[in-house]
């Protein structure tokens, strides 16, 4: 399989890769949750090229994870901000840093604290059941295909 077509797949972790599995797209998401909003700013902060940079926010503009807004400075330009479906990464990125802060710190402990503002205090995330409430751990869960799922993989092996 190209990796093109790995968005194809029934999987939702491979459907989630086809749009944010490279490292740009990530670092680009990270900063656009710390506030920032300008290409010259994403440029200037990651050092990536414009080119790569321009391809990255033109697919998270097309997937509806970030828009563009018109700001003036002498000229039209644009800035990218975060939408609704954008927002609800949050949580891929807090997981992605609390596991870096745990297995990757060279002892130097997490660059960053999280402060969650209702109450003051800082805070790391913690995957709980949706039903219960309890926290969750991988060897807690058992993955179990849906009907759908299987729908579709008999539909496709009919057509083979």
């Amino acid at each position: 399989m190209k990796w093109e077509d790995i968005g194809s797949q029934p999987c939702s972790i491979a459907r989630t890769l086809s749009i944010l599995g490279d490292r740009w797209t990530m670092l680009i998401l990270r900063n656009a949750f710390m506030g920032m909003r300008r290409f010259d700013d994403f440029q200037q902060n990651l050092g990536v090229t414009r080119h790569v940079l321009s391809e990255r926010l033109k697919r998270l503009v097309e997937h509806e994870i970030l828009m563009k807004a018109a700001y003036f400075d002498r000229q039209e330009r644009f800035e990218y901000r975060l939408t609704d479906k954008g927002l609800e990464l949050y949580p891929i990125l807090l997981s992605m840093s609390k596991w870096a802060d745990k297995w990757m710190d060279d002892g130097l402990g997490a660059p960053v604290q999280y402060i969650h503002q209702g109450c003051g205090e800082s805070f790391h995330p913690v995957m709980v059941c949706s039903e219960c409430r309890e926290e969750v751990h991988a060897k807690q869960v058992k993955p179990v295909f849906t009907r759908s799922y299987y729908n579709l993989i008999n539909s496709e092996q009919k057509q083979a």
